[in-house]
């Protein structure tokens, strides 16, 4: 079986084309934000934030050796700001976040449900059809759980005729292992309207 940084990488593999337009809401040192980028190509777009200009150096440098700085845009701002940077008839394919802290940094920089919901409802107005946001939620840390509830909540609240909600985790294990989740916007069907 697959962990769920794993299998997050598989619901994006399984949608994402040359040529699209994907958020990395957390890119850390960029693991995500690469994967994506070699996705879509040159001729796609990642849009990747972080407030830690050490996250935005590390993905920099990451996306540069591996020679994908093209299709990359960091930009050292909240997640929830995503609207500033984008225009408003983009459209979006899919979009990750790795909810927790920075790895090898300080533990007090977290992400927080606040900005990360307002982050997710963002994203859901920009998202295509079959387009999908991908969460992988690291707790095991001080207000961890909260971040957790929240989003869950959040989540789990979405109307079933417009999106579809997957969490995927593992519950024999010790240590708060990270729960993906993913929310799918479902395509509409034509001949439903017509009728």
């Amino acid at each position: 079986m697959q962990n769920s940084k794993n299998y997050s990488h598989t619901l994006l593999r399984e949608i994402i084309s040359i040529g699209d337009t994907v958020i990395d809401a957390t890119c850390g040192n960029g693991n995500d934000t690469l994967f994506m980028a070699q996705l879509i190509g040159k001729s796609g777009q990642v849009l990747a934030f972080d407030i830690q200009q050490q996250a935005i150096n590390n993905t920099l440098t990451l996306i540069q050796q591996n020679n994908c700085d093209k299709q990359v845009s960091c930009i050292k701002d909240s997640h929830s700001n995503l609207p500033k940077y984008i225009d408003s008839d983009t459209k979006i394919k899919a979009a990750i976040f790795n909810l927790g802290y920075l790895p090898k940094s300080d533990k007090s920089i977290i992400t927080l449900p606040k900005s990360t919901i307002a982050a997710i409802n963002s994203i859901q107005d920009y998202l295509i059809p079959g387009g999908r946001i991908v969460i992988v939620a690291y707790y095991g840390h001080q207000n961890g759980q909260e971040e957790l509830d929240a989003i869950s909540t959040y989540l789990s609240q979405q109307d079933q005729q417009d999106w579809s909600v997957l969490q995927y985790q593992f519950i024999n294990q010790k240590n708060c292992p990270p729960i993906c989740f993913c929310l799918e916007k479902k395509q509409k069907n034509i001949s439903s309207c017509l009728s």
